[in-house]
């Protein structure tokens, strides 16, 4: 489709990471990367086809890795990611006759100025590998590689050597061969050969009689040794058990103490998915296929559903509601979610009486309040302007609604962290489960409330949970509308003793 009249934008990993942006038919070259300055343009000429090109001037070491090509309409955008690999052809083998060895020729080679790592080969005259060579790689400001190889010849109708160099990528090697002449190679007298093998053998019996002396008063020496280095390996693991035992005691303690300052600052203190699973009510949902589009498949138990079609509409998602509507109560459910390549879906709750035909736009005046997950960043429907970065794709969500309190919560339950809650909310009618998906690469199951898990969360102090650790004495964070924080209260994130 015609891409003159939106927004374009190249980056690397990250989307502040800008190498080209194309707003308003021109380019924004005050958001450009200072690396990118001067490097970059936009090819226009088929702009009108969807073709965004960008060209990169001056290619460089850094230029290697992916892209990333952002295009936006309205509240609308698609994006394709790219891997660029750079290759530099460096400088020609240098091949050069070291030193002789004691028991051959020592030969070297160097080559600077490759990208990526080159890896080197040596063969004989006869075209055969050489195995065994030593190999350094060293990196300069640029980012490219120089390297040196060495090895010793000790076949003296070799001749000559040759190394290669070759670049991984472009599957292309520079070859230098260097002739080695017979008079390089070291002249080994028969008497000293008889010489050093004899005095080998005496250094052997030597060596034999002096074990054969020392051998009992070893033994004792030995066997007292032993003795005490078990003695000490016992004290040191009895010491390490009541430490670690000590330590287990301390951390329980701690963390009821903290689970019940968090209990009492109210229900809207949002922490811990498995700490909120004990105010609620696990809900036993049910798909209604009377309210799925027809492009949608529910299995014959109604718990899970997909799409028919690899692809639906360009901006069109499918969806489908719970069977029965939630009136009342503090209550939650689980969604397992499967999904390859295509990472687009939604889980959230709707009224009654909402519109769900066309190209309608989810938010919570339209009586959606609804979570999309596109890859790892996740934003509440409709809001696209402020993303949730999350540090992996959550596989299993929590949804937690508190009808009296107007609040819906969403949790990633395979670390208990909190994912986002909606601001308080007054609902008026029964309020309905809602999937959301776009392609046949992703699969949402509702999971069985039995046998939920009653385990304590003990969460390290990398813990991806959007709470911040405040030290003891300043209070903790309870998410967006806590009330009723106790004064004093410690943070329950805890971390592991050392």
């Amino acid at each position: 489709m015609n891409a003159e009249d939106m927004k374009l934008q190249w980056f690397r990993y990250k989307f502040s990471e800008a190498v080209l942006v194309y707003q308003n038919g021109q380019e924004q070259n005050e958001r450009q990367m200072p690396q990118y300055a001067g490097r970059t343009s936009l090819v226009k000429d088929f702009l009108s086809l969807g073709q965004a090109a960008v060209r990169i001037r001056n290619i460089q070491v850094s230029d290697n890795g992916k892209y990333t090509c952002f295009f936006q309409k309205g509240d609308y955008y698609e994006e394709a990611i790219l891997e660029l690999k750079v290759a530099g052809l460096g400088s020609a083998p240098q091949v050069h006759i070291e030193e002789p060895e004691k028991d051959g020729v020592r030969v070297v080679c160097k080559a600077s100025g490759w990208f990526p790592k080159p890896q080197v080969q040596w063969r004989d005259v006869h075209g055969e590998k050489l195995l065994e060579f030593s190999e350094t790689h060293t990196q300069d400001a640029a980012g490219l590689f120089s390297v040196e190889s060495a090895v010793v010849v000790r076949d003296s109708s070799a001749r000559d050597v040759t190394c290669s160099i070759l670049s991984p990528i472009l599957g292309q090697e520079k070859v230098m061969t260097i002739p080695i002449p017979e008079p390089f190679f070291p002249q080994v007298s028969p008497w000293k050969a008889a010489f050093t093998v004899s005095l080998t053998v005496l250094g052997l019996l030597l060596i034999g009689a002096g074990c054969v002396t020392k051998r009992e008063h070893s033994a004792k020496i030995q066997e007292s040794q032993e003795h005490k280095r078990i003695c000490w390996i016992k004290d040191a693991e009895q010491h390490e058990k009541e430490k670690a035992l000590k330590a287990i005691d301390e951390l329980q303690a701690e963390l009821g103490r903290r689970k019940a300052a968090f209990q009492a600052a109210g229900r809207k203190a949002h922490l811990y998915a498995d700490w909120q699973k004990e105010e609620f009510q696990a809900w036993p949902v049910t798909l209604d296929p009377d309210s799925a589009d027809t492009n949608l498949a529910i299995s014959p138990e109604r718990t899970s559903v997909t799409c028919k079609g690899r692809r639906l509409g360009y901006w069109k998602y499918s969806s489908v509601l719970g069977l029965e509507g939630i009136t009342s109560g503090r209550c939650y459910w689980e969604v397992e979610v499967k999904a390859a390549m295509i990472k687009k879906w939604g889980l959230g709750v709707c009224g009654e009486k909402v519109t769900r035909t066309g190209s309608y736009i989810p938010s919570p005046d339209k009586g959606f309040w609804v979570v999309k997950f596109f890859y790892n960043i996740c934003h509440a429907c409709p809001d696209k302007l402020n993303p949730v970065v999350l540090r992996q794709d959550p596989h299993r969500v929590g949804i937690f609604l508190d009808y009296s309190e107007g609040d819906i919560s969403f949790y990633n339950m395979t670390d208990g962290s909190h994912i986002f809650s909606f601001p308080p909310a007054s609902f008026s009618g029964p309020l309905y489960p809602y999937f959301m998906l776009k392609s046949q690469d992703v699969s949402l199951s509702i999971c069985s409330p039995v046998g939920v898990s009653e385990g304590l969360p003990v969460v390290l102090s990398d813990s991806p949970l959007e709470e911040t650790v405040r030290p003891p004495g300043e209070g903790f964070s309870l998410g967006p509308g806590a009330e009723g924080a106790p004064p004093g209260a410690e943070s329950p994130l805890l971390s592991y003793p050392s």
